[in-house]
């Protein structure tokens, strides 16, 4: 039985927590935003991560409060599926740019797998021109549009893996989980440059961003055919964001008292670091511990409604 169409709101509402999208191809991160944003009606959301319309998957949407916390995501490793075509270079690295030189593809399986060694690991890797790393607040690509290329620095990444799926004729599957900062793209141009034939990237499919998976994203086409009542079911809890946090419960005092900007001094057994704070009512925020006093970082609007209440009360008094 095919479902109806989903009925908006008139009026957008709060709504708090994080859905796993899977981005389509040929969409962007900012579109595919708009048209859960819109599909949910959500006051406030935001992505974590932006993808290329060229990749496709894991394209976490905050709503709400989320969005105060996705920080967390955006410095996550992240994992991708990437195809390499062989013996070709562009002027973007990927397929959506011209050829600039074509090469036979002559290398050995041995040679390969040495070649895919020296990129494992902590290596340099210059950022693209191509890409919205910012240059005196203006992103990379509109310098090159211009014709105008700006000088960077190789940072240093990490390659936690480099797996290869497939290799048949001039295309390459490889899986990558890496740190923050890195560019398959790049990584595929300096794989074919080491491979003395040259590549670049025809498809990326992000599968996982830190605890989270494709395993539990969902298609725009699931969550169209969706009711309201499912899809907010798919919505997971903001204190999914920081599942490695030791979680602190505090009283409804001590909750005002860091509202309030105040910092708490408690031993609480736990190493010095963030904290996943919890009041009466459930979630409320992250502290920072040093040593027996513990600050806080980011707090829920409720929180800070919890301390306006509670001034009036007293002024009221």
């Amino acid at each position: 039985m095919t479902k109806s169409k989903p009925q908006f709101r008139n009026k957008w509402r709060a709504i708090d927590g994080v859905l796993l999208f899977d981005k389509p191809l040929e969409l962007s991160s900012n579109d595919a935003l708009q048209k859960i944003r819109r599909l949910f009606q959500a006051e406030k959301a935001g992505h974590t991560g932006t993808l290329d319309p060229l990749a496709t998957g894991l394209l976490p949407v905050c709503f709400g409060e989320a969005t105060k916390f996705s920080n967390a995501l955006l410095d996550a490793d992240k994992s991708y599926t990437a195809l390499l075509r062989l013996g070709q270079t562009t002027t973007t690295g990927d397929a959506e740019g011209e050829i600039t030189a074509e090469h036979q593809v002559t290398f050995t399986q041995a040679e390969l797998a040495l070649v895919l060694e020296r990129f494992r690991g902590e290596i340099e890797q210059l950022p693209p021109m191509y890409s919205a790393l910012k240059h005196q607040g203006k992103p990379l690509y509109e310098y090159i549009r211009e014709g105008i290329t700006i000088e960077r620095q190789t940072r240093a990444i990490l390659i936690y893996e480099l797996q290869l799926n497939h290799h048949c004729g001039n295309e390459m599957e490889i899986t990558v989980r890496c740190s923050k900062g890195t560019y398959i793209r790049t990584l595929a141009e300096d794989i074919g440059a080491a491979l003395g034939c040259g590549a670049h990237l025809i498809a990326l499919r992000r599968t996982a961003i830190a605890q989270f998976n494709l395993s539990t994203g969902y298609t725009l086409q699931q969550l169209t055919e969706m009711s309201e009542v499912e899809r907010d079911a798919c919505v997971l809890p903001l204190v999914s964001l920081m599942p490695a946090m030791p979680g602190l419960v505090l009283d409804e005092i001590q909750v005002r008292r860091m509202a309030q900007g105040q910092r708490l001094g408690l031993d609480t057994g736990f190493p010095d670091g963030k904290l996943a704070l919890y009041g009466p009512a459930g979630f409320v925020g992250v502290g920072l511990q040093t040593g027996r006093r513990i600050a806080p970082v980011r707090l829920i609007s409720g929180v800070a409604k919890l301390a306006a209440d509670r001034f009036t009360e007293v002024v009221e008094q």
